[in-house]
């Protein structure tokens, strides 16, 4: 029955909602006009194209600020009198009518009198999972340099790179991944110092006009959303080792985690050597043999050979495969990454969990950049059933700058929404099966409400909820009073056997449904309250008849033999299962494992909202010893390893778990202005965590000895904590640093 404890949860959520816009109001968006115009080649490609550009100005002072935006299709490389400004600028195009364009301070790098920039453009001409293909190469550059406006016109001169050759033999990229595999030949690098001022460009031809923004084929231009990626420079391998095979010498140079990165090397070498460079993740796993992820072929020149792939890859080695007669000088990385700090921070008195923490971080991080990714070498797709996941680590693991991607993301999966209102993912041209259950927690408590209540970022809010409310609308109750099962395009709720798709759709929907209520409100549509609280109503009267096997003590479905840990722990996690029947709930948990990775954080949360928080630190370290003992530092697709998928995969989320209830902190109001401390501490005995919020960073430390627990806790400014110990009564704490003492019996 639909109780009166709900129905005053509910209004309450209004209520948070109504004075949380307040202070949230939607700035109008506005697009900037441009007078440059997008420039290339005469022909519209071709595919995997490397075109130089060039242009000198003369300023008549260095001026102290220098905005240009910049875009280009596909990614760009600037360098300004040779030196090097932007590395990798440019995100894909992941929207059908939009594309990216940077905003870069270019003052540093100017000065009085005579400017050269230089800019490398790869053009991929190439769909994939995360890039919607233009069909044409293009650049854009609009500078205010003070008193001068340097703009991209057919002035600029233009040259396709001669040593850049398309690849043809051995393995491609699969047919997920836009991007080239990189052919280098060194004999034809004529170009010497080509980025360089006093470098004689007269041969160049004249850039070709394409069109001033809005024009087609690249329509609106939208800023980037977060600033350039992290650069660590060349960095020397934590190691390597050397073998010998087919006369060849092949050198797999260690990093020090799963990271991306470009590989550089410096060799002596006679003319047409053939180097390639690739990473162990290279073919790790692969897919309906569909092919790998991308590599490099470098032909040697006579002589010295300096080379630096500027295509990114992701492993935990990078392999150089050297021919006889190649003299190994040198060897290096660059580490490219998603523009967030580490900031946030959990350990404890536990190795294995402090591991398991770090692993998922950098799982995590090394799946951020142009967008979430699911994971960084096979696809690199937009999967929203990762993203939710992968959202709610963000809050708990790395700045307030995370928070950008997970905006792009919300409104990227709603800009790709059908003519008939289903949306899907990884929201792309090579992609269209709906996976029902991913898009009801995408939209749901887990994913956009998720993101509102840790940013406060009611404009997204706002711009989403239309898609949502016409998502919903293809939902139907039937006359047992409980979902209709949509089987879209995928009919998918999770790798694995024993999944009982049908009690996940009920508690899915019923936390969209949670969720689209404050939503509604927020976004002018209170009207659409109203059938969601009757939907929601209508599964609080049904569920428990329908599903919970009394006599078996568990929730299960006629159509399974056996009940489902997945679906036990969600019904938990929705709230339509009550206190009672969590003992029965307990024992399914305990003994049943069918969860995969990415519904196995739903498992684990479940077990804490329990409060059996003993109980979940025991199965966390049950499920996930083999990934934690393993030589890798990332946290795997499947349970088994490469055996069944990737070694990286963005969809794990034990760190959330750790943080927000074992750590005991989370967000009551939008933007963390007010929130909770509740620490489940199982059998740990020291556990500090970090959260980096809007307000600042919270930090709590426990200490328990014996049956005394001491709380070391900072409250940044405007917010305030709510704290709730063992054996004592709540209290409210204002700003500032706090010391509390509480006794502590653990009857778990």
């Amino acid at each position: 029955m639909f109780t009166p404890f709900k129905s005053l949860l509910l209004a309450c959520l209004v209520l948070t909602v109504e004075a949380a816009v307040a202070t949230a109001v939607a700035k109008p968006a506005t697009q900037p006009t441009w007078q440059a115009q997008w420039i290339w080649q005469e022909a519209d490609g071709p595919k995997d194209t490397w075109l130089c550009l060039r242009k000198t100005v003369q300023l008549e002072t260095k001026p102290e600020k220098a905005l240009a935006r910049i875009a280009a299709d596909s990614k760009y490389w600037l360098w300004i009198n040779g030196e090097m400004v932007v590395f990798e600028g440019q995100l894909r195009r992941d929207r059908q009518e939009e594309t990216y364009y940077d905003v870069v301070d270019l003052a540093p790098y100017l000065k009085k009198g005579s400017n050269t920039l230089a800019a490398l453009v790869w053009f991929w001409d190439k769909e994939g999972f995360s890039h919607v293909n233009s069909g044409k190469g293009g650049f854009l550059f609009e500078g205010d340099f003070g008193q001068t406006t340097l703009l991209s016109d057919a002035t600029w001169k233009t040259q396709p790179h001669p040593a850049y050759e398309h690849s043809t033999t051995g393995g491609q990229p699969n047919m997920r991944l836009p991007v080239w595999n990189i052919r280098f030949n060194a004999v034809n690098d004529t170009l010497n110092g080509w980025q360089n001022q006093g470098y004689d460009d007269s041969g160049w031809k004249q850039a070709i006009a394409k069109g001033t923004p809005p024009s087609l084929p690249w329509k609106t231009m939208v800023e980037r959303p977060f600033p350039q990626w992290t650069n660590s420079g060349h960095q020397l391998y934590e190691g390597h080792k050397m073998t010998e095979k087919d006369g060849h010498t092949i050198v797999e140079a260690t990093l020090p985690y799963d990271a991306r990165v470009t590989a550089y090397l410096k060799v002596k070498a006679p003319a047409g050597k053939l180097i390639r460079i690739q990473t162990d993740q290279y073919d790790g796993w692969l897919d309906f043999n569909e092919g790998p992820a991308n590599r490099v072929e470098y032909l040697t020149k006579e002589g010295l050979n300096e080379f630096e792939t500027y295509a990114w890859m992701s492993g935990n080695s990078v392999i150089y495969t050297i021919p006889d007669g190649v003299e190994l000088i040198d060897v290096k990385y660059r580490e490219l990454g998603y523009p967030s700090a580490f900031t946030s921070h959990f350990q404890c008195d536990d190795p294995f969990y402090n591991r398991l923490w770090m692993m998922a971080r950098r799982t995590l991080y090394i799946n951020m950049f142009d967008n979430y990714m699911d994971c960084p070498e096979r696809e690199q797709a937009l999967w929203w059933g990762d993203v939710v996941n992968q959202s709610g680590e963000s809050f708990y693991t790395l700045d307030t700058v995370s928070h950008a991607l997970i905006r792009k993301s919300i409104l990227t999966l709603v800009k790709w929404q059908r003519a008939d209102s289903t949306l899907f993912c990884p929201p792309s041209r090579l992609w269209k099966a709906e996976l029902p259950q991913q898009i009801l927690a995408s939209i749901g408590w887990y994913g956009f409400w998720n993101y509102f209540m840790n940013t406060n970022d009611s404009t997204t809010i706002r711009e989403a909820y239309p898609a949502v409310r016409t998502y919903l609308a293809l939902w139907k109750i039937g006359s047992n009073g409980l979902v209709v099962h949509r089987k879209g395009g995928w009919d998918w709720g999770d790798w694995g056997t024993n999944v009982d798709i049908d009690i996940l759709d009920n508690c899915w929907y019923y936390l969209a449904l949670k969720a689209a209520i404050p939503m509604a409100t927020m976004s002018g549509y209170p009207q659409d309250t109203t059938a969601y609280v009757t939907h929601m109503r209508n599964l609080e009267t049904h569920f428990i008849p329908t599903f919970w096997q009394a006599d078996e003590r568990c929730y299960r479905s006629t159509k399974l033999p056996l009940p489902d840990d997945r679906a036990n722990a969600m019904a938990v996690v929705a709230g339509l299962a009550t206190p009672d029947q969590y003992p029965g709930i307990l024992e399914v948990l305990k003994t049943q494992t069918f969860a995969s990775p990415y519904l196995e954080k739903y498992v684990l949360e479940a077990y804490c909202l329990m409060n059996a928080d003993t109980l979940a630190l025991k199965r966390m370290k049950t499920r996930y010893t083999d990934m934690v003992n393993s030589r890798y530092t990332t946290l795997w697709e499947v349970w088994d390893g490469l055996k069944g998928g990737t070694i990286n995969h963005g969809w794990n989320a034990p760190n959330t778990i750790l943080s927000q209830y074992i750590a005991g902190l989370s967000p009551l109001q939008p933007g963390w202005t007010t929130f909770q401390v509740k620490p489940q501490l199982g059998g740990l005995t020291n556990v500090t965590q970090q959260v980096s919020t809007p307000h600042g960073l919270i930090t709590v430390i426990y200490t328990r000895t014996g049956q005394t627990i001491s709380v070391h806790i900072i409250v940044p400014p405007n917010t305030q904590a709510h704290v709730i110990l063992p054996n004592t009564q709540a209290r409210i704490l204002t700003p500032g640093t706090h010391h509390i003492q509480a006794s502590f019996i653990d009857t778990k």
